[in-house]
């Protein structure tokens, strides 16, 4: 009888034994494997320098949950203050958005709003798959075109269900002019921000401005005001500020760069991406943790080898886009260009922009006005931009 209950006992001593070697380390390792955090991406632009082509480079990768510049909807509501004085509640408009927290909205949209008030809603491949709109796949490239006439009838509430189906939160922002106020963003433990600042020619830029000028009024009035904006130096003056803010988000972001910087900002040119679209986008998705598919490279390949001119604001059509780019050589009057690289020298300097000194220079097409990033050139004109900033 004893001897029965020793064995019982011990019995029951193994089968404790092998729960706890077996089920506790176990449940250790559900704990350790739980869905990584998501990754952020704040693509950092200025309007007309090809950020929405590069923004539709996330939007169409199937990790990402993609919005393209929700803080227009600050700026609609708040249009009679500065830019400046926008830029705490357009912060805190991303950080929610990153957090997929789309209550956000309700300061800003009517409180019947459908996904299709959210501006530009089409552009995010996200908003077209499920669980946003049933009628693609996930994986599909899908145009906005196609987007918009299918999948606007479902419920706001579509937007937060399925951005908290993603690894990645990108979105595309033109309305920050200093890096310094994403800061608190940068530091935020709930956050792992990555930041993409593209910039273009300043001469490209306005001369695509130019040809949107409507499109662009109200953004211009809240970036110079209405005063300045306005008569023949007004696209100066707007220029002027969004050349300086490159400038200000460049040197914060490369010089003296704070630890919290380290490996979350990159600099790319938009000249560097249409002249190698496949190299840049394989670098932009290292820096972002995505993997480039192949199916994407096809896509990258085609719209940018496409004819298209590429005009019409926000368009994310098919394009020469290398042709599109230089296309400012050719339209753009030389007094024009004299007066931007005047008011934009020292970005054009910092940034790698060759100026041209005559309208034959202008034109010869052999010349070339970007500076290869590892050019000593380059990299002496930097070095001495950078030296007489710090100075001030």
């Amino acid at each position: 009888m004893v001897k029965s209950r020793r064995v019982q006992v011990l019995l029951i001593l193994v089968v404790l034994s092998f729960l706890l070697i077996h089920f506790l380390p176990c449940s250790n390792d559900a704990h350790m494997e739980e869905k990584p955090s998501p990754v952020h991406i704040l693509i950092l632009s200025s309007w007309r320098s090809g950020s929405s082509f590069t923004g539709q480079i996330f939007s169409q990768h199937p990790s990402v949950f993609y919005l393209m510049e929700p803080a227009w909807h600050v700026w609609v509501k708040m249009y009679q203050n500065s830019a400046k004085v926008l830029h705490m509640a357009v912060r805190d408009l991303v950080r929610s958005v990153f957090l997929c927290d789309m209550s956000v909205f309700d300061a800003y949209m009517s409180s019947r709003k459908k996904k299709s008030d959210l501006f530009q809603w089409e552009t995010s491949r996200a908003l077209c798959s499920p669980p946003a709109c049933d009628s693609f796949s996930r994986s599909d490239i899908i145009t906005a075109d196609n987007c918009k006439t299918i999948c606007g009838k479902y419920p706001f509430s579509k937007v937060e269900e399925a951005c908290k189906t993603y690894s990645h939160v990108a979105i595309k922002e033109v309305r920050f002019f200093d890096l310094k106020v994403l800061y608190p963003l940068l530091t935020d433990p709930s956050l792992n921000l990555k930041i993409i600042h593209l910039v273009r020619d300043p001469r490209a830029v306005f001369r695509s401005r130019e040809n949107t000028v409507e499109e662009l009024k109200h953004d211009s009035n809240i970036v110079v005001g209405s005063q300045k904006a306005k008569g023949e130096m007004g696209p100066y003056n707007t220029m002027q500020v969004i050349c300086k803010s490159h400038v200000e988000i460049y040197k914060a972001g490369s010089q003296a760069a704070p630890s919290f910087l380290k490996d979350r900002y990159l600099l790319v040119r938009y000249e560097d991406i249409v002249r190698d679209p496949l190299a840049r986008a394989a670098e932009m998705y290292r820096f972002a943790e995505l993997h480039f598919t192949p199916e994407l490279q096809k896509w990258v390949h085609n719209i940018t080898h496409g004819k298209g001119d590429g005009a019409r604001a926000f368009d994310i059509g098919s394009r020469d886009a290398l042709r599109v780019s230089q296309a400012w050589r050719n339209t753009l009057p030389f007094q024009k260009i004299e007066k931007v690289q005047n008011v934009c020298k020292d970005a054009m300097d910092l940034l790698g922009y060759r100026l041209v000194q005559t309208e034959e220079e202008q034109k010869n097409m052999s010349l070339d006005l970007l500076f290869a990033q590892n050019s000593s050139e380059y990299q002496i004109l930097k070095a001495e931009k950078l030296v007489s900033a710090s100075t001030f």
